[in-house]
């Protein structure tokens, strides 16, 4: 009985280093990746408006094709007995998406303090969940991390909805930003 060839070479596909080789042969991919997403969090940046409308313009066509998506799955189950919860959250889907596209605007400002609230909501639990490992190393980490999360909700939320127009473009921004740097970064380590 003869052994596949597969089986004979020092790094399999399936395992780890093989798929860290072929990662390495890729590296260039993330190179170039990670120089659009930085230029995308810098364009951003320079225009927090429009870094906000395209927020919120994205989420409208999310909404609207999960809408699509969903009016066309309630068809699909007809005969399951559900089918009017489905075509009702498809059609309420694919209204708010259209209602987005109608006035970004007002969307931009329920976004934003749709986010203000949950910063808050967010700190408020991460805080108490700090506060519940006190005694063990680390939970002071944990409590900084819920007070400024709760400081920048409350922030946004006494900000909103002046801050409506701005903010949303100013976390895409800073996403895009750290996130193409770590794709770059890892790259460039893939290359060595």
């Amino acid at each position: 009985m003869s052994l596949p060839t597969d089986s004979l070479s020092p790094t399999p596909a399936g395992s780890l280093a093989g798929q860290l080789s072929t990662l390495r042969a890729k590296w260039g991919w993330f190179v170039a990746l990670g120089a659009l997403m930085i230029i995308a969090g810098l364009i951003a940046l320079a225009n927090l408006m429009l870094g906000t409308l395209v927020s919120v313009l994205y989420i409208g066509v999310m909404m609207a094709v999960a809408g699509v998506g969903q009016i066309f799955h309630a068809f699909g189950v007809k005969g399951w007995g559900a089918f009017f919860f489905w075509l009702l959250a498809g059609v309420l889907y694919l209204v708010a998406g259209a209602m987005v596209f109608n006035n970004p605007l007002l969307a931009a400002g329920v976004f934003t303090l749709v986010l203000g609230v949950s910063l808050v909501v967010a700190g408020i639990f991460r805080g108490i969940a700090a506060f519940q490992l006190r005694p063990h190393e680390g939970w002071g980490w944990l409590a900084f991390s819920a007070a400024i999360t709760l400081l920048l909700g409350i922030e946004i939320m006494i900000r909103w909805p002046v801050n409506s127009v701005w903010i949303l473009g100013l976390f895409l921004g800073i996403d895009l930003l750290f996130n193409g740097v770590a794709v770059l970064l890892l790259g460039l380590r893939l290359k060595k």
